[in-house]
């Protein structure tokens, strides 16, 4: 992949989320994409996104995609393929996981990200991306959208418990790191190995059961669609 992804631990378009200044640098627009808010009123989320982002002098666009049936409309995947600069929204990682899984909206957030784009993808959107996705409900692991294969993201770490936290650990596969990501807190993926963080919190990782350095993350995403 060539473009940017930013993995937004939640409370993105908040104030504390001053990152996004430099995410969107140069870019006079950005899509957002609300489908895992469905069911959450997302009209309040896409103003607050106006509210956070027009002051920065990036214009806000909405893909009003929150069905399945609607991830499979061509000019669904028209807008973000020619999106420079896609945000994916909080919300239920099971509905976001039905509406994208195996769609040509999937496929065209792929090619965008693949041409340069930049996708950030906040709060339970970080884990539905990946191939063991976290479960928040009891930190079990199910399967996301496959996406990202070598690393899990866990958003809102700051608001686990020790006890769940520790669950997700000793479940995942010793070569899998696990990523906590806290609130108003971004991890960025710039390239091969270029993994920088934001935001006012914190990012743990932890690989084989212990914490480890930033360092210890993968170079690449997916091994399969970097090569």
């Amino acid at each position: 992949m060539s473009g940017t992804l930013a993995l937004v631990g939640g409370g993105e378009w908040t104030d504390a989320c001053t990152f996004d200044a430099d995410l969107l640098a140069g870019l006079g627009d950005v899509l957002v994409v609300p489908a895992a808010l469905a069911y959450e009123r997302p009209e309040l989320a896409i103003d607050r996104a106006r509210s956070h982002l027009d002051p920065l002098g990036v214009q806000v666009r909405v893909l009003d995609v929150y069905r399945r049936a609607q991830a499979m409309l061509p000019e669904a995947a028209a807008a973000v393929a020619g999106a420079s600069a896609v945000y994916v929204s909080s919300g239920s990682p099971m509905h976001l996981r039905s509406v994208l899984k195996d769609t040509p909206l999937l496929d065209a957030l792929v090619a965008a990200w693949d041409n340069g784009a930049v996708v950030a993808v906040a709060g339970e959107a970080t884990s539905v991306v990946c191939t063991h996705m976290v479960d928040s409900r009891g930190g079990a692991f199910t399967v996301g959208l496959e996406l990202v294969t070598t690393a899990t993201f866990v958003p809102r770490r700051n608001r686990w418990s020790p006890d769940k936290w520790h669950r997700t650990v000793e479940l995942a596969p010793p070569d899998l790191p696990v990523v906590g990501i806290d609130e108003a807190t971004a991890l960025v993926h710039g390239g091969p190995g270029e993994w920088t963080v934001v935001g006012d919190g914190e990012v743990q990782v932890f690989l084989a059961g212990r914490r480890v350095d930033l360092d210890a993350l993968p170079r690449v995403l997916n091994a399969a669609l970097e090569r």
